[in-house]
């Protein structure tokens, strides 16, 4: 869990490769099907559009609807999910927790992060204009597609889902935290350093790169 920018993909992924977990991206649920101009794509594009976030109902129904494949013998990693307390009342009835890793990121590092962010206009490839910039200006290292903002990415828009995460998730935090779940690692490091850092906290295998 943590706000947007905070690097969940990115530390999910490395846990998930690292130790044979299925990473469950609800983001990236939501963007290939905004590229597959399915009826939820459709759903999901005029939300972000506006600057919101999606609603309950249809984000459970994608993540219990990914759950159900059972491609996940050995655990999964869930990013972007639960966002709030209905959503997470949900996950603790249906599904064993063995942690909730918080990353902690002040709301002026987010903005800073996300304002950066760009997308391939055709792969999808994820950049970071301070973290992980292109080759060539502009331009898709993979394909050589032309990277935009997505249509989420701007200050009037952040600032509205700052203030909706702030208000529906931190109540969830909360009450993970009554149940003893939370690890919360400070978001503001190298990749490396805050992986390392969950795998110390949960009793891990140490995180080599």
């Amino acid at each position: 869990m943590g706000v947007q920018g905070s690097g969940k993909g990115t530390q999910s992924k490395l846990l998930a490769d690292d130790l044979d977990l299925t990473h469950i991206n609800v983001g990236e649920i939501f963007r290939w099907h905004v590229k597959q101009h399915t009826k939820i794509g459709a759903q999901v594009r005029r939300i972000v559009a506006a600057g919101e976030l999606v609603g309950d109902d249809l984000v459970e129904d994608v993540v219990r609807e990914r759950l159900q494949q059972h491609d996940w013998n050995y655990g999964f990693v869930v990013d972007g999910f639960p966002r709030n307390r209905r959503q997470a009342e949900f996950f603790l009835e249906s599904y064993d927790i063995d942690g909730v890793i918080h990353l902690d990121l002040p709301d002026e590092e987010v903005r800073r992060r996300v304002l950066a962010r760009r997308l391939c206009s055709r792969c999808g490839m994820d950049y970071n204009l301070i973290a992980h910039r292109p080759e060539t200006e502009d331009r898709c290292d993979v394909c050589g597609g032309e990277l935009v903002a997505r249509e989420d990415d701007t200050p009037e828009a952040l600032a509205r889902r700052l203030r909706d995460y702030h208000d529906k998730t931190d109540p969830v935090l909360e009450l993970f935290r009554g149940k003893e779940y939370v690890t919360s690692v400070d978001a503001r490091g190298d990749k490396a350093t805050i992986q390392r850092t969950i795998r110390e906290r949960l009793g891990l295998p140490s995180y080599q790169p």
